[in-house]
């Protein structure tokens, strides 16, 4: 007789036997990975899982790189407006003379733009998005020096006489060869740098020593004085090292110091001599200075 005690189940009817755990296989799903050549090596995996989706690594990366680089512009922007907002308070409240207000900014202005470009991503588009800063101030100066709107703080802060049309000379030719060595030169090239070092420091602290102890004039332009050429000189050769060393220690250009200082040297004079020429009322300042200092800069640092 069989009893209860003696009855022994079918394993199949115990769902959770010993018997039923040792001879079941665990459950497990295998990711295929993708086939890729051996020698190629990925920075993250081809494929990131997000929620239910699947985003290609390189288009979360291109995403990120567009973001960043994207707020990198609002804030360098920012702070240019922030610039022009301070140096306009302060000549409103007579604290600074509009001459010596609207030369801070020209100085002040291009360097810090200028500093500002390590703060862009790795990436070659990076150059595009900081070219933006002073393709919104170059628009700005085109709208307000046609008269189509009317900003007076800009204007008093940027020109000589108050007049808006002063706008589309000096302060446009300035903005759009921020734009250009951004462009062409960007951080890779000393060109770049040396030249809107002795466009924005040279020339600028120039105007500056020039006005308040320019008495003595050079022979063949009596606009122009020794004290502000020599300073025009001195400040746009230390400004530029000081800029070349700036990018040399953050890795972006690899410099030869003993070859590199008679070659600043140089083209800081030739800057200063094209400077002082009496060819202002021809070609502008923002012009002359800078595009002669990139074409001498670009012939001698190639050889």
């Amino acid at each position: 007789m069989t009893t209860l005690l003696s009855f022994t189940p079918h394993p199949h009817f115990l769902a959770f036997s010993a018997v039923q755990r040792r001879h079941q296989p665990p459950t497990t799903t295998t990711l295929k990975k993708p086939k890729t050549n051996e020698n190629v090596r990925f920075l993250c995996s081809p494929y990131q899982r997000v929620s239910r989706f699947v985003v290609p690594c390189g288009v979360s990366a291109i995403a990120e790189d567009l973001v960043y680089n994207a707020g990198a512009t609002v804030g360098v922007l920012g702070g240019a407006y922030a610039l022009v907002f301070a140096f306009d308070d302060l000549t409103k409240r007579e604290i600074l003379h509009q001459s010596l207000s609207r030369k801070l900014v020209h100085i002040l202005s291009g360097l810090l733009f200028l500093v500002s470009w390590p703060i862009f991503s790795n990436s070659n588009e990076a150059r595009y998005f900081a070219a933006f800063v002073p393709l919104v101030n170059c628009l700005r100066l085109l709208v307000n020096g046609l008269s189509l709107v009317s900003d007076k703080g800009l204007v008093k802060s940027v020109t000589r006489e108050g007049d808006p049309r002063e706008l589309l000379r000096g302060p446009l030719y300035y903005v759009m060869i921020l734009m250009l060595s951004a462009l062409v030169f960007w951080r890779e090239s000393p060109v770049g740098v040396v030249s809107l070092a002795m466009m924005c420091g040279g020339d600028g602290v120039a105007d500056i020593i020039g006005r308040r102890y320019g008495s003595i004039k050079i022979p063949y332009n009596d606009k122009k004085s020794w004290a502000g050429s020599i300073s025009m000189l001195v400040i746009g050769f230390l400004v530029s090292l000081g800029m070349l060393y700036y990018y040399s220690i953050l890795g972006h250009v690899q410099l030869e110091w003993v070859s590199t200082v008679p070659r600043v040297a140089f083209v800081a004079f030739v800057a200063t001599v094209v400077e002082s020429l009496p060819i202002t009322q021809i070609v502008d300042d923002n012009i002359s200075v800078p595009l002669v200092t990139m074409a001498l800069a670009s012939f001698i640092f190639q050889h």
